[in-house]
Order: structure tokens, then sequence, then C-alpha cells
């Protein structure tokens, strides 16, 4: 899982062409969703020591530096998801319609990626 996670942050940081399969996609953002957790677990312990909320403030400013840093990777990581389904990178922005949007955008991302070379390139 974290090694899933360190392709997608770090070895293809800005990488927005080529193709990711679901595991990455998928490992990416549970790797991001255990993080939050664990920001909001570091919080709760930082306002316990120090009897205030400025603890927990500190915890959310620390991961929204995270969320800042992961933006581009997640944005990439996505369309890369998108192009192994043979879908153009744009299809991303579907997201955007309200309430059916993500809902399709979930649908392909759960696809089943096309099996050998498709526009994109060859199967990762």
């Amino acid at each position: 899982m974290i090694e899933w996670y360190k392709i997608a942050m770090f070895q293809n940081y800005s990488n927005f062409s080529g193709r990711a399969r679901r595991s990455e996609y998928w490992y990416f953002r549970l790797t991001t969703a255990l993080l939050f957790f664990v920001f909001i677990f570091l919080g709760g312990i930082l306002t316990a020591v120090l009897g205030t909320t400025a603890g927990f403030s500190i915890a959310v400013g620390l991961f929204c530096l995270y969320a800042i840093a992961s933006i581009i990777p997640s944005l990439a990581v996505t369309v890369r998801r998108m192009h192994d389904i043979g879908k153009s990178g744009w299809t991303v922005l579907v997201s955007l319609i309200p309430l059916a949007g993500p809902i399709w955008i979930l649908v392909l991302l759960i696809t089943e990626g096309e099996h050998g070379e498709n526009y994109y390139g060859p199967e990762s």
C-alpha cells in the first residue's frame, strides 16, 4: 500500500501521461484518508496536552498544508486512472456536475482498466 502511495505522490508527482491501475489509485486514496485520521488523532492529543483547542488548530493547519501539497499528485493519479479506462483526463471535469457527476466519476474509478495497450500507453 505504501509503495503505491510513494509512486503516486513522489515518483509520478506531476505525471499526467500514462496509466494508473485501480490499485495505485485506491491505495493512494486510502493512504490519504488514513493520514487524515492521523492528523485528527494528533489534534486530539495536542488538545489534551495543551489543554486548549490550539492543538486541534495546529493539526488542522498541518493537514491543510498536506492537502495543498497533494493537490497535483491527486489530480495526476486521477487523470492517469481515467487514461487506464480509455477516457480523456478532461473527463474528470464531469465531477463538477452536481449530484450525477461525482457518481459517474466514482463508477469510472472503480471500473476495471482496459487490458493491453490503449491510446494512452501500455498496461502498467
